[in-house]
C-alpha cells in the first residue's frame, strides 16, 4: 500500500475552505466533497488528480448502455459494468485500510468500503441518467433504484448484486440484532453520507492511537458540514488534548461545557474538570 501522507498547513487549510463551501452549497456535490476528504489525507492528491477522478467518473459512465430501462435493468446493467467488467468490489481487508474511504484510491485500487463503493455506483449512475440513490442500512451501505414502490437495492461491496427483502433484513439484522424498518430505506442525504464517511475514518484512526492526525482532520471537516452532532466538539477537544495542545483542548474543553449546561449541568461540570486537568499538564 502506498504510504499517504498530509498535506501541509496553508494546502490543508485550502481543502477545508474548499470543502466548508461545498458542504453549504445549494446542491453540494458528493463527488467533490469526497475527494476533498481524499485531499486532506493524500498530500500527493492535487488539483490535476481531483479532475483525473471526475474524468474517470464520466469515463465510466459513458461505457454504460444508453437508459436501459427500469430500475432493475439499471442495478443489472451497473454491476455488469461496474462489479463484472471493472472489478469494482470489497474484501474484508479492505476494512483496515485508510485509502478504503478515499474516493480516488478507490477508483485506482477497485477496492473500498461498501458506503466508498455506492458513491462510486452512485456517481457513474447518476451521470448515466438512472433514478439512484444511496441507502443508509444500519453497518452496511447500499444503493437504491427506483421510486419506493419499484426500488431495487444493489450492494456494491459484493460487485452490486441485487437485494431481496430477504437479503435487506439480514443485512440490517446482522449489524443491529433489530428488524428491518421502512424509514431505512430511505435515499441518505449527500451529506450524511459525507458525515458516515468520515466517522468511518474516525473509527479507523480510533483503533491506531498513532495516527490521532487522521481523527483530527475527520472530526475538523465534518465540524463544516451544515449539520453535525454537537458532540464532536467534544470530541475535537480530546484529540488536541491528547496530541499535547493542551491550552487549546482546554479552552474547547470549556466553550463545550457551556453548551452542555443548558441541558445536564452535571454532565458539563465533568467536562470543566477534564479542561482543569488538561490546564495542569501545562505545569
Amino acid at each position: 500500500m502506498r504510504p499517504l501522507h498530509p498535506p501541509g498547513p496553508e494546502r490543508s487549510a485550502e481543502w477545508r475552505r474548499r470543502f466548508g463551501d461545498e458542504a453549504r452549497a445549494e446542491r453540494p456535490d458528493l463527488s467533490a466533497l469526497c475527494l476533498l476528504v481524499g485531499a486532506q489525507a493524500d498530500g500527493e492528491l492535487d488539483e490535476t488528480g481531483m479532475d483525473a477522478a471526475q474524468i474517470e467518473l464520466d469515463r465510466l459512465a459513458g461505457e454504460l448502455p444508453f437508459r436501459p430501462g427500469g430500475p432493475r435493468s439499471w442495478a443489472t446493467a451497473l454491476a455488469e459494468h461496474l462489479g463484472d467488467r471493472c472489478g469494482f468490489r470489497g474484501t474484508p481487508g479492505d476494512y483496515q485500510r485508510l485509502d478504503s474511504s478515499l474516493l480516488h484510491e478507490v477508483l485506482r485500487r477497485r477496492r473500498g468500503l461498501p458506503i466508498l463503493l455506492s458513491v462510486v455506483w452512485m456517481e457513474v449512475a447518476r451521470r448515466a441518467g438512472a433514478p439512484v440513490y444511496g441507502v443508509a442500512l444500519p453497518g452496511h451501505f447500499v444503493v437504491g433504484f427506483g421510486p419506493p414502490e419499484q426500488q431495487v437495492l444493489v450492494d456494491p461491496f459484493d460487485g452490486g448484486r441485487v437485494l431481496t427483502g430477504p437479503d435487506a433484513e439480514l443485512l440490517v439484522a446482522g449489524a443491529t440484532g433489530a428488524p428491518l424498518d421502512p424509514s431505512m430505506l430511505s435515499p441518505a442525504d449527500p451529506l450524511d453520507i459525507v458525515l458516515r464517511i468520515l466517522n468511518n475514518i474516525r473509527a479507523w484512526a480510533a483503533a491506531r492511537p498513532e495516527r490521532s492526525d487522521v481523527a483530527l482532520w475527520a472530526v475538523e471537516l465534518s465540524l463544516l458540514l451544515p449539520s453535525h452532532p454537537a458532540r464532536l466538539r467534544y470530541d475535537r477537544a480530546q484529540l488536541l488534548v491528547e496530541r499535547g495542545d493542551f491550552l487549546t483542548g482546554a479552552t474547547e474543553l470549556d466553550a463545550y461545557a457551556e453548551v452542555v449546561a443548558a441541558v445536564d449541568e452535571p454532565a458539563a461540570d465533568r467536562v470543566r474538570r477534564q479542561a482543569r486537568a488538561a490546564r495542569a499538564m501545562l505545569n
